[in-house]
């Protein structure tokens, strides 16, 4: 007879509304639709109960099927995906509006869900004016009908935040950017903090390759018998950001999960700090606009 292995505790962040959200999540991004299914599997075996997705990553569809066939409890999940408010489409007035509620019906359609847990916008794509907030009222449109439970945004900078804040009726629980010790995001995160919208982290372990064969995070995981993934991800839990790493490995799946048993102390941390260079991976949004 063989033992179920032990579930790791992921601890959960109270968003702005009530909601929690585990800190760690299962990101799905550049997954294949085919992919999405073992790979979601995979995770959600493993311990993983909050899943990221996005209308344009195309796997939608493949992640329901892997919720749904998980047989978990639907109060246990947490279900993330977002609005690809692409620049082609006219975001302005009714029509946009409605664009919107389509957009989310079809989203949810394909999650086979009958409520998300957050929906976000992807992008801000400031060179089209202030469409954005135009989204956010068909946004709120959607919470008020208590068909997400929350809403939120993506890639905003402090300029468009401090802008959606000052016209939203439902403040945003939070914004999900490009977040990693090479770009730890210093003037955002104040301002999340400053307006209790929660933090999470897209590409958390900076894309892999460089920055885990950094010197300082491999001391710092020799130390604590760990892999320099596992820094990262505890770097960013005691940072009190939410990190939505992704594999489709299922091995690396559960060591990037397993990242609650030891603490880093401030020589680590100064460690950490010292590796940030303020560079980007990904695009800018502040002149991102792909349709």
């Amino acid at each position: 007879m063989t033992s179920t292995p032990a579930v790791p505790q992921i601890p959960a962040i109270t968003l702005n509304n009530g909601v929690r959200i585990p800190q760690l999540g299962f990101g799905v991004w550049q997954v294949p639709d085919a992919e999405a299914v073992p790979a979601v599997r995979a995770a959600l075996e493993a311990g993983y109960r909050s899943i990221d997705t996005a209308e344009i990553y195309e796997n939608e569809t493949g992640t329901g099927q892997a919720v749904l066939e998980s047989g978990i409890a639907r109060d246990e999940l947490f279900v993330t995906t977002k609005l690809w408010n692409s620049g082609t489409v006219d975001w302005s007035g009714e029509q946009g509006r409605d664009r919107v509620l389509r957009a989310f019906d079809a989203s949810l359609d394909r999650l086979r869900l009958d409520v998300l847990d957050l929906y976000l916008i992807h992008w801000p794509r400031p060179m089209h004016g202030n469409t954005f907030l135009n989204i956010w009222r068909a946004f709120e449109q959607l919470h008020a009908e208590g068909r997400v439970r929350a809403i939120g945004v993506s890639n905003f900078r402090v300029p468009d935040l401090q802008l959606l804040l000052k016209e939203a009726e439902v403040k945003p629980v939070l914004n999900q950017i490009e977040l990693h010790p090479y770009f730890p995001q210093a003037e955002l995160r104040a301002l999340h903090a400053e307006h209790g919208i929660a933090t999470e982290a897209w590409s958390p372990l900076g894309q892999g390759k460089d920055l885990l064969a950094e010197p300082a995070l491999l001391a710092v995981a020799a130390k604590h018998g760990r892999t320099a993934a596992q820094v990262v991800l505890r770097w960013h839990l005691q940072s009190g950001v939410i990190a939505i790493p992704k594999s489709v490995t299922p091995a690396r799946i559960r060591e990037n999960l397993d990242v609650t048993g030891f603490e880093l102390d401030a020589e680590d941390l100064a460690a950490i700090a010292g590796l940030a260079t303020e560079q980007r991976i990904g695009p800018d949004p502040a002149g991102f606009d792909w349709n």
